[in-house]
């Protein structure tokens, strides 16, 4: 192994003391309290998991938290209605409605019912218009996540060649505007790409975010690459089961420069960034400055 192991886990600590301080800060000169309202729809177990993670971690940042826990069967229309009285409610700061929703939920509908400034998730369309237009945004967590990491590891990512490996709402569209921002020369490529291992050989930043169990050899890797890995599939080993990403880690880490592991790669920058969403939209409700290193 050659590659750099970008410790997500450990970095995701770094960025959630950094809105502990900035929290503490806004308490002790402005006397403001950033707060976070998670809303669950139903008992998926995953979902209940990511809710408690999330809930904790806010706590522990020394913000407000609340979480709304719906019936399954809960309409429509009084979902609605308490994302109505969140966005009316002056503490609340950041609004997260944790998806998947029940199959009689239209996802659109509620995402769309949220506050555009507190939208935390970064899934409004407003959002989505105004990242893409390089204006001010609320930013998906899992790039804003990619993005702080990549910051971190190059300093400076302009002029580099970035590959995005999927097309999704949630991680590769939103990435490469981001990854635009910063002036690289970004690439979306996905299932329908011609020569997709030669196009992902060019790149100098590559992004995998397909749901496919390491569908990325290390001979796809160009010399020193920076890889960073979004996926996260169970997949079946001997009877037991494991996590592994989009990329197959051993020969990639071969070949790369740098390459962020599964687990401990992405997936902590995820929490913690959300965090750092809410603290920038009570900032920005408040007319204050944002804090620095925990926007896009």
């Amino acid at each position: 192994m050659n590659a750099k192991i970008i410790d997500g886990k450990a970095f995701a600590a770094t960025v959630r003391d950094r809105v502990a301080g900035t929290v503490e800060r806004l308490k002790a000169e402005a006397g403001i309290t950033p707060g976070l309202a998670v809303v669950l729809v139903g008992e998926d177990p995953a979902s209940e998991v990511y809710v408690r993670s999330k809930g904790k971690a806010t706590l522990e940042a020394g913000m407000n938290s609340w979480e709304h826990r719906l019936d399954a069967d809960t309409s429509e229309a009084d979902l609605l209605a308490l994302i109505e009285q969140l966005n009316n409610d002056p503490e609340v700061h950041g609004i997260l409605v944790q998806l998947p929703l029940p199959a009689h939920l239209d996802p659109d509908v509620v995402i769309n019912a949220i506050d555009p400034a507190k939208d935390v998730d970064g899934f409004h369309i407003s959002n989505v218009g105004l990242l893409g237009t390089g204006q001010k945004s609320m930013v998906p967590c899992t790039p804003l996540g990619c993005l702080l990491m990549l910051r971190e590891h190059h300093g400076s990512l302009s002029g580099l060649n970035a590959v995005i490996v999927g097309r999704s709402n949630i991680v590769g569209k939103p990435m490469a505007q981001l990854l635009l921002g910063d002036s690289c020369t970004v690439t979306i490529a996905h299932s329908r790409t011609k020569n997709l291992a030669a196009v992902c050989r060019n790149a100098d930043i590559l992004v995998a975010a397909v749901g496919r169990p390491r569908m990325i050899p290390g001979d796809w890797v160009k010399p020193g690459a920076t890889v960073i890995d979004v996926g996260i599939n169970r997949i079946e080993n001997e009877g037991k089961t494991r996590l592994v990403g989009d990329v197959d880690f051993d020969s990639a880490a071969a070949v790369a420069g740098a390459v962020t592991p599964v687990p401990g790669g992405v997936g902590p920058m995820t929490i913690a960034c959300l965090l750092a969403n809410t603290v920038t939209a009570c900032s920005r409700a408040h007319g204050l400055p944002e804090p620095e290193g925990l926007t896009s």
